[in-house]
């Protein structure tokens, strides 16, 4: 890995990748296609694309089934306790709602209610993520979604990966379609014969699902535009180089555009890093796709003090942050941008990936300035409720018409104004 001092003046923020001309065009064609030619559509790029020859768009009862039944046990009892430490971190997350009622009468109140239906993306292609299904039903679930469905792209013999199956089955999904890139996200967005549209789409892809999220993004909700995956490590003399290798690349391994990057103290931990993630990345299996992120997107930054890392992590805002030094939380609470923060030596990042409740779908490209992890929130509405009473009113309305005709808009006024015929006494 490259070493460089932060003083440097090299900027390590990330921006939202845009997406080529061609990119961006395709998937408007894409979307316009599924929206005019619906399944058939769907079907012509699952063989296009998936190299898959369809008859159904629907995952059967039957197909979950066998693949329940081929799921090594081991693995079904250990997704299944992942998601009840899942449900349990995202039921803190639940609102009740409140109302504020006033001395003369009125009150204003907020009701909170789960919206009605959520498309789950589920990410294919090099790898198969049952944990994705769990982080993205799960908050759904919590929130009272009523109806959640999953999609994800089949393999070339035409079926979803056996542990996306299990883990639909674990958390009772069975609305599960097989279809993926752009042309999924557009079915979920505006439906086809087989799949009815939704009311959000959530869930991590490649470059075309978040152009198509985009592209979509108004007629249907997003929770956000997903980039590759990043990890960002505060580290100092107290760490070990093999363990900090090895969590960056947890990350890299995902995709060559993933970004690594190490922001250290230590002269001595940064080149023994750099050491350490060439002799490990050559045994791992991904190690085509590790060695292209950690040549294109690693780096490793050397600076004068903790406080300068710090300031360096909040300007890069990671979707992932690892803090290994030797006063960890106090590091951690000076942290404002992250996605996740994960505190100690023995909270490596694939912790949070699969097993201690929080959730994975985090906000990248330095997103996390603004936004936040996939949550309970984003299943939900906040609708906002107003009963005035007559007292209220009468001691009111001329404040209010007042304020209306300030801003030019007498219609405002005369509508508050309206109520001073004595209709109510005209009995």
């Amino acid at each position: 890995m490259k070493v460089t001092r932060l003083s440097s003046g090299i900027s390590i923020r990330r921006t939202i990748a845009e997406g080529t001309g061609n990119q961006v065009g395709a998937v408007k064609d894409i979307v316009q296609d599924v929206k005019d030619n619906g399944d058939q559509a769907m079907f012509r790029y699952a063989e296009k694309w998936d190299g898959a020859q369809l008859s159904a768009l629907r995952v059967t009862d039957e197909e979950i089934a066998q693949a329940v039944a081929r799921f090594d046990s081991q693995l079904l009892e250990d997704l299944t306790e992942a998601a009840a430490n899942i449900r349990r971190y995202h039921e803190n997350q639940q609102q009740p709602g409140y109302r504020q009622d006033n001395e003369d009468g009125s009150y204003v109140a907020q009701r909170v209610t789960a919206i009605e239906s959520a498309g789950l993306y589920v990410p294919g292609g090099t790898a198969a993520y049952p944990s994705s299904v769990l982080m993205n039903v799960i908050p759904a679930q919590v929130a009272g979604v009523a109806r959640i469905v999953l999609i994800s792209p089949p393999g070339k013999d035409g079926t979803l990966s056996d542990g996306v199956l299990a883990a639909a089955h674990i958390l009772g999904i069975a609305e599960v379609y097989k279809s993926g890139g752009a042309q999924a996200i557009a079915a979920l967005a505006y439906g086809t014969e087989s799949i009815a549209p939704v009311d959000k789409i959530t869930g991590p892809g490649n470059i075309f699902v978040a152009l198509a999220k985009r592209e979509v993004n108004g007629d249907v909700a997003i929770d956000m535009i997903a980039g590759p995956s990043e990890i960002a490590i505060i580290a100092d003399d107290s760490a070990y180089a093999d363990e900090v290798a090895a969590d960056l690349l947890s990350q890299a391994e995902h995709d060559p555009m993933a970004s690594a990057v190490l922001l250290t103290t230590s002269k001595s931990l940064a080149e023994a890093v750099s050491k350490e993630v060439d002799r490990q990345v050559a045994s791992l299996p991904r190690e085509a796709i590790a060695n292209a992120a950690i040549a294109d997107h690693g780096m490793i930054y050397l600076g004068e003090s903790i406080e300068e890392l710090i300031e360096a992590a909040n300007q890069l805002a990671p979707e992932h942050l690892e803090i290994m030094t030797e006063d960890a939380e106090t590091v951690a609470d000076k942290i404002r941008h992250a996605g996740a923060i994960f505190i100690g030596r023995y909270s490596s990042e694939p912790i949070g990936d699969y097993f201690a409740g929080t959730n994975h779908v985090l906000p990248t490209n330095s997103t996390a300035r603004f936004s936040s992890a996939l949550s309970v929130y984003d299943f939900i509405k906040r609708t906002s409720i107003v009963r005035y009473s007559e007292q209220a009113w009468q001691s009111n309305k001329d404040k209010i018409a007042r304020l209306a005709r300030l801003e030019g808009l007498e219609g405002h006024a005369r509508a508050v104004e309206s109520r001073s015929w004595e209709k109510g006494n005209e009995q």
